[in-house]
């Protein structure tokens, strides 16, 4: 492993993450001062949730330093994939944990299709983050503070009393300590925890500790690597908008915009055709294949969204082309 300690400067400033928009240039939440967050539950299911918007402060340029470990190194940033996990909780005698929980979540990502027919072309990092205390807050009940470096917590760092499991992160932190990195595509925060939990954005984050939290990376990767779409229909009725550009969805029931594959056996152990429940809608909106990684954890990806992450390599990595 090779290891060197950067520092980046940065300014302090606060961050909110707004609504998405949906198709059709719909907004994703009608009520104002709330974010959509992905929920992973135990059973594998996904779900989205509304959270008030937490206006989130910086870290002061000169706490911003950390060791980056090379976990796995192919080649040139600008020719690979750089996945980094950044750590939360852990202390600087709990370093040594945090690498296991790294190489524990990378090996069960590159375990699944196609990252483990390209796991050359991805290098990974691990920023080592070193928290004052050890674990996290709301952890193991609500109203527990600890003394972390990236402010994670359960319930949604207090904002989702409902959602035990809601795992949140500062994301302007994690993504100031992720920069390190050489270059950063995806951003994983892992909590010194080992109570299951997780969260979908532009940093997802897992219990570092739970076998089962691996599987929230293989999904974010999804979305970040291949441009999919999620193919769960929570929490929307019926879709009444344009067609979608992601290739996994689409609002026609014939299911010709993957017509190449219509009928195929599908890597997720489905028939690829056109099964009604998408993007958050129950009615009017159509997936590939019955239950796909972008549906529900655990699975493979469909034979359309393994087809859209073997391109997007091939884009990335000249000597694929």
């Amino acid at each position: 492993m090779r290891a060197h300690r950067l520092t980046l400067p940065v300014l302090a400033v606060a961050f909110a993450v707004v609504a998405a928009p949906l198709p059709g240039g719909a907004a994703e939440s009608d009520a104002p001062g709330v974010e959509w967050v992905e929920v992973f539950s135990p059973d594998g299911t996904i779900s989205r949730t509304p959270v008030p918007i937490a206006v989130e402060a910086a870290a002061a340029p000169e706490a911003v330093a950390a060791d980056v470990v090379a976990v796995q190194e192919t080649g040139p940033s600008d020719q690979r994939f750089d996945l980094v996990f950044v750590g939360d909780g852990y202390t600087s005698a709990e370093l040594g944990a945090y690498h296991e929980h790294v190489v524990s979540k990378w090996t069960e990502l590159s375990a699944v299709e196609p990252f483990k027919s390209y796991r050359q072309y991805f290098n990974v990092w691990q920023v080592d983050v070193v928290s004052a205390e050890s674990g996290v807050d709301h952890d193991p009940t609500l109203g527990t503070d600890r003394d972390t470096a990236l402010d994670m917590g359960f319930w949604c760092q207090g904002r989702d009393t409902q959602t035990e499991r809601l795992l949140c992160v500062n994301q302007t932190k994690a993504v100031q300590f992720g920069a390190l990195a050489p270059e950063a595509d995806q951003v994983v925060a892992l909590g010194n925890t080992a109570k299951y939990g997780g969260a979908g954005g532009g940093v997802a984050t897992a219990a570092g500790a739970n076998d089962q939290a691996g599987q929230i990376a293989v999904h974010e990767l999804g979305h970040s690597i291949g441009g999919l779409a999620d193919e769960y229909d929570y929490p929307y009725d019926r879709f009444g908008g344009t067609e979608p550009t992601e290739v996994n969805v689409t609002a026609d029931p014939t299911g010709a915009k993957w017509a190449a594959h219509l009928g195929q056996a599908s890597p997720d152990g489905g028939v690829v055709g056109a099964f009604e429940g998408a993007r958050y809608y129950r009615f009017g909106l159509y997936r590939p294949t019955d239950n796909s990684i972008m549906r529900t954890l655990g699975r493979e990806f469909n034979l359309v969204g393994r087809d859209a992450m073997v391109e997007a390599f091939e884009a990335r990595v000249p000597e694929l082309r």
